[in-house]
């Protein structure tokens, strides 16, 4: 098993979780978050240009059982991956894998693979 946690643009949000719905993949968790990577965006306040620390961006986990982990890899990048190049922009975001131990399907007590 293992947790997919995906770092992409806000208004990206709706094209992955549709790409995900398409690949067979339903069960996500969603969550707002600031950070920053690479990419640097200048913003003019008040006659100043200013670099902004942290740029809003979505957080998407999902537990997947191991042979779900490279489809919803490649659902996530078709979804969040800019269409203007070929290998996207700076800013589309990251994919992190992680191992996970186990999972616990509170209403049932079911442990492992089939309580993701």
């Amino acid at each position: 098993m293992k947790l997919i946690t995906a770092i992409v643009r806000e208004f990206q949000l709706e094209r992955v979780h549709e790409a995900l719905v398409n690949a067979g993949i339903t069960r996500i968790t969603v969550g707002r978050v600031s950070g920053h990577g690479v990419q640097k965006r200048e913003e003019i306040y008040r006659g100043k240009r200013v670099l902004p620390n942290l740029s809003p961006g979505m957080r998407i986990e999902i537990a997947v059982n191991d042979e779900f982990v490279e489809t919803a890899i490649s659902a996530i990048v078709s979804g969040a991956r800019s269409t203007n190049t070929v290998k996207g922009e700076i800013g589309d975001g990251k994919i992190f894998i992680s191992p996970l131990d186990d999972c616990i399907r509170i209403r049932t007590g079911e442990r492992g693979g089939i309580a993701i």
